[in-house]
């Protein structure tokens, strides 16, 4: 048997990429938290302009300097962050983002503070970095409970926040996160803000961890916005100390963002805007055709105010019945173990889809 090391053995395979592997052809799939909208066409205009110019070599580091001076204007007028160019690193993805942080941040043997239920990859990252989760419970209403993590706090390394959230489309209100970094920086807890899905939001606003806080660093990606997962784009800004230790393990594992990716990015980023609007406005209708529905059969749940999921709670068995029904989600206790009795559905899918899916789940809850 050939040996491998502990550290791989210790984490899992993704529970959302298992069970839209696992789907079949004539099911309907609503699982993957990706876009259905392809990507905007002045974004893949100038990644051609810039492959029929060459521009297909390595980049610094950290990142093209106008791209990563677009994404410091971006900041200051969207988040009212003020990042300089040097305190911003072009990653691949928000996923490499979160890993060169963590990584950064945490050693052996360091607490660091995770919602449950939260998005599969944080757990993952602090196993691979040594560090030990612990979970932080949420609310019935699928919000953070601040009381549970003001306990929790002492002598925590890092405090990982996601708003508006993956899974449940919980977003903190203002006044919520700026509660949640002050305790943290309370208690010299650093806070990771994982900020991927702040233009998809509908019945609220969003406020950025960093306009409370010092010891805070910024994650975001053109992935959910542009729709652009497959061009792996994405950053982390924080305080220099933090970059130049993040920017040592993204030399080494990245060494730099795809030059391609880059450029359109810095089309994304500061060409036409109506794009977004215009996906957001589709993933909002999309959102309240799959709340009636639900309404309609007698599901009751959270309303997601933001991203593209909804988190209900069916149990096992209804989940299970209704994937036999042919509609693939993916089960709760994959982003935790406080997920157990949910479900996942992503409604970044056609309104066609969902109201399928819908009628496929009429039959599972008629006897009720």
């Amino acid at each position: 048997m050939k040996k491998i090391s502990t550290r791989a053995q210790n984490i899992e395979m993704s529970g959302i990429r298992k069970f839209f592997q696992a789907a079949k052809p004539d099911s309907i799939n609503m699982t993957l938290g990706q876009p259905d909208f392809d990507t905007p066409s002045h974004i893949k205009n100038a990644a051609i302009q810039a492959i029929q110019e060459g521009k297909t070599g390595y980049t610094f580091n950290a990142g093209l300097p106008e791209l990563r001076e677009a994404l410091s204007v971006k900041f200051k007028s969207e988040n009212n962050l003020s990042y300089n160019p040097d305190e911003i690193i072009v990653t691949a993805g928000a996923g490499e983002a979160l890993f060169i942080a963590i990584q950064s941040l945490v050693d052996n043997g360091d607490r660091v503070l995770l919602t449950d239920p939260g998005f599969v990859s944080y757990e993952a990252c602090v196993r691979l970095a040594g560090g030990i989760s612990d979970f932080i419970p949420l609310k019935k209403d699928l919000h953070i409970d601040q009381e549970a993590l003001k306990e929790k706090l002492n002598g925590a390394r890092l405090l990982i926040l996601n708003s508006p959230c993956n899974p449940t489309g919980a977003v903190e209100s203002p006044e919520s996160i700026k509660a949640l970094v002050e305790s943290a920086m309370d208690a010299g807890v650093t806070v990771l803000s994982d900020e991927v899905y702040e233009h998809i939001i509908y019945d609220s606003v969003h406020a950025s961890a960093g306009t409370f806080g010092d010891d805070v660093l910024t994650v975001n990606a053109a992935s959910k916005t542009y729709a652009m997962t497959g061009w792996r784009l994405g950053c982390i800004a924080g305080p220099s100390e933090y970059m130049e230790q993040c920017l040592k393990v993204h030399q080494y594992c990245q060494t730099c963002a795809t030059s391609i990716s880059q450029y359109a990015g810095l089309a994304a980023y500061t060409g036409d805007q109506s794009c977004v609007k215009m996906m957001r406005d589709e993933y909002q209708a999309r959102r309240d055709i799959l709340t009636s529905g639900f309404t309609e059969i007698g599901v009751s749940f959270p309303v997601p105010q933001g991203a593209f999921y909804a988190f209900v709670p069916l149990g096992i068995d209804k989940t299970k019945q209704i994937m036999d029904a042919g509609v693939i989600v993916v089960p709760g206790d994959a982003f935790g173990p406080s997920g157990k009795e949910y479900a996942r559905f992503s409604y970044a899918t056609s309104r066609e889809n969902i109201r399928a899916a819908i009628e496929l789940m009429k039959p599972v809850f008629e006897d009720e």
